[in-house]
């Protein structure tokens, strides 16, 4: 039926009909698209697709378990993803695996001049490796963000805004050995540069920082460089551990080596086996042939515990007699000697008194009469002068004379000799 057959009623609500689905149709569309535009938006967020990515590169052996855009960790992080993968020249003998890989904002900042390396780790044990990234410890950071530029030393006084400025570079002294000024520095040792022999200087300003990058490091000429498309990205030395794959080929090569050194351990020990298995046969036999000892063992060590039972046992009966009527007969002798002790001290302390009274009443006798000793002293005197002229009266004088010795022959005493020497 066509629609001019249709009546004006019929005509009127099939239009309103057709204007509700086309407005359903776009609400839809337009729902439709703003969720896409959410998901492409949220996606962009969580993978970092809106921030700043700071590329760098290491070198591996081999790029086993790693693949283009697996994620890069930090920190228990994932704080990138690799970008690029590729075998090094065929004239290349140092490295052989190229491997480039991004960096997202803010994670970039913590890679240093010192301290920044590459690791290349297990991530499981199906093989799968996975790069990861130390931060740095010191140095100057890798990339910077400020505006670059070189300026001469009679120039940088005349900045505007000279404390704004900063060294982009190392200044070194003249032997090129030591250095004098570390980049990052602010520009107020102008002289000191200029002593130096530097006519220009790398320089930038720290007041405007830029959404890009805007200079790299480099290790050769100790500066800054210009960033841009056409740039190497900064090189992080790796350290790389072999997968578990090859650990596991390491592993059972090993085991394959010890095989027949673990075969003939078991020898061994079926050796040692069959040996011990004889020794407690023998031993067996040692023990029934000790089992008498052993009972007259047990039934001398019956009675121990008996009061006196050990006593019995070391010393016999007859001797135990002998011992108690010696010890009875020293003990009696000991009794008698510490009797007459005693008695032979007290004689002795009386002897003692009699000694010390006779001493007291010759101390008394001496006291009372001061002049004693003068006459026995003198009785002394009078004696020696007795006796001297006696030695000089005629009648005694002999008997006082001193008998002369023989005296010593005048030539020596030939010694004697045997007749056959007289001869000659």
């Amino acid at each position: 039926m066509a629609l001019q057959d249709l009546t004006p009623q019929l005509r009127t609500r099939l239009s309103r009909m057709e204007r509700a689905v086309g407005w359903f149709v776009l609400l839809a569309t337009a729902f439709l698209v703003f969720g896409f535009a959410y998901y492409i938006y949220n996606t962009a967020q969580r993978k970092g697709w809106f921030k700043i990515k700071a590329p760098f590169f290491t070198f591996t052996d081999r790029a086993t378990g790693l693949k283009v855009g697996d994620p890069v960790n930090m920190m228990g992080f994932d704080v990138g993803r690799i970008t690029e993968i590729t075998a090094m020249p065929a004239d290349q003998f140092t490295y052989n695996v190229y491997i480039e890989f991004e960096l997202r904002q803010p994670f970039y900042d913590y890679m240093w001049t010192e301290g920044s390396r590459a690791k290349v780790a297990t991530a499981d044990f199906l093989g799968k490796r996975v790069v990861e990234v130390d931060r740095g410890t010191g140095g100057y950071p890798a990339y910077v963000f400020f505006p670059l530029r070189e300026a001469g030393t009679s120039e940088l006084r005349t900045l505007p805004g000279l404390t704004n400025w900063i060294l982009a570079q190392d200044v070194f002294d003249r032997a090129g050995t030591g250095v004098l000024i570390g980049a990052w520095a602010p520009l107020t040792n102008l002289s000191m540069i200029a002593e130096a022999g530097y006519t220009n200087v790398a320089i930038m300003d720290k007041s405007q920082k830029r959404s890009s990058i805007t200079g790299i490091w480099s290790y050769r000429d100790a500066r800054y460089d210009h960033y841009g498309k056409q740039t190497k990205p900064y090189w992080l030395e790796s350290d790389e551990s072999a997968a578990v794959t090859e650990r596991l080929e390491k592993l059972v090569g090993e085991v394959e080596k010890a095989l027949p050194n673990i075969l003939s351990l078991t020898n061994q020990l079926g050796n040692v086996l069959s040996n011990s298995t004889q020794l407690t046969s023998n031993l067996n036999f040692v023990v029934q042939s000790t089992r008498p000892a052993v009972s007259n063992l047990a039934a001398a060590t019956a009675h121990l515990d008996r009061p006196g039972g050990l006593g019995e046992w070391l010393l016999p009966t007859n001797v135990n007699r002998q011992l108690e009527s010696t010890l009875g007969q020293a003990n009696s002798t000991i009794a008698n000697v510490n009797t007459n002790l005693s008695t032979l001290v007290e004689n002795l302390g009386r002897t003692l008194d009699n000694l010390a009274n006779m001493t007291a009443s010759l101390n008394q006798q001496v006291q009372s009469n001061t002049n004693i000793l003068a006459g026995v002293s003198e009785t002394v005197t009078h004696y020696d002068e007795f006796i001297e002229g006696l030695k000089h009266h005629w009648l005694l004088r002999s008997a006082f004379k001193n008998k002369n010795t023989n005296a010593p022959p005048t030539r020596p005493v030939q010694p004697l000799r045997s007749p056959k020497a007289n001869t000659r």
